[in-house]
């Protein structure tokens, strides 16, 4: 791509944007600044960037040096019909997949606008029921807890931990007291969930499912904890049990039929 003077359109639209980005000053937002250019209208020279933002070419190249440094940029020679006058043809700068990667993406807007989308169609019922597939699909293969022993509990919460980790949530388990909390110390959905809070209570509903005990939600990035942690008991209560006759055969059969049991059925 090459450079020319009378460039219009996408170049006055990049120029407009990264100068935007400088606006509050400072090194950060000039680096920004530059990145953006070289996004919008790379490969670019750092004569041209400077000129579109009124940097000196030599405080240009120090912030294009520190990108391929760490890998966001890279540097190639100008081809013989883009250099103009004579002397070694003009670097050009552009982004690297590395730089692109490190870039916000839309997919959070896309998404919020796909489940609003599908809330229009089928309600609120049909958001929780994509949230519950959602959160099944990231915990597929675990089974649920064969027994509520500490130990049992503790191995299931890691299993799921793991499942959060390889789906992007940075997921990890610590012992706290008498139990174990879940800690997911990235959310790949945390801006769409703060819309819909079905996504989050789904993942509650997965960890409830697998590990057959009440878990407490104690902190979510969604609502701007710098986690998401769930709290899970080890300790599993036992349950309360009626005294029984040591000899029920004994009992008659009205009594059976008395029995409080049937007034909560």
């Amino acid at each position: 791509m090459g450079l020319r003077k009378g460039d219009t359109g996408a170049g006055r639209a990049g120029a407009g944007s990264a100068a935007a980005s400088m606006a509050a000053g400072g090194e950060g937002h000039t680096r920004a600044a530059i990145v953006q250019l070289l996004l919008e209208e790379g490969p670019i020279t750092a004569t041209a960037i400077g000129s579109r933002l009124g940097l000196a070419p030599a405080g240009v190249r120090r912030h294009l040096d520190a990108l391929i440094d760490s890998g966001q940029a890279r540097a190639s020679r100008s081809a013989p019909w883009q250099q103009k006058g004579r002397g070694r043809p003009a670097k050009q700068y552009q982004l690297t997949a590395a730089g692109r990667g490190t870039l916000g993406h839309a997919y959070d807007d896309l998404a919020g606008a796909a489940i609003r989308q599908l809330g229009e169609i089928g309600g609120d019922q049909a958001i929780t029921d994509f949230a519950r597939k959602r959160a099944r699909t990231i915990v597929a293969g675990i089974e649920p807890a064969a027994a509520h022993t500490p130990e049992e509990i503790e191995a299931k919460a890691e299993e799921i931990a793991e499942a959060f980790t390889a789906a992007g949530f940075a997921a990890a388990t610590r012992e706290v007291g008498a139990g174990v909390q879940i800690c997911q110390h990235h959310c790949p959905v945390s801006h769409v969930a703060e819309e819909f809070p079905q996504l989050c209570a789904a993942e509650l509903e997965a960890f409830r499912e697998l590990l057959g005990t009440h878990v407490q939600r104690l902190a979510t990035i969604a609502n701007g904890d710098c986690a998401c942690t769930t709290h899970v008991p080890l300790l599993v209560p036992p349950t309360v049990r009626k005294k029984t006759s040591p000899h029920p055969a004994a009992q008659p059969a009205a009594v059976r039929t008395n029995d409080s049991g049937r007034s909560a059925e």
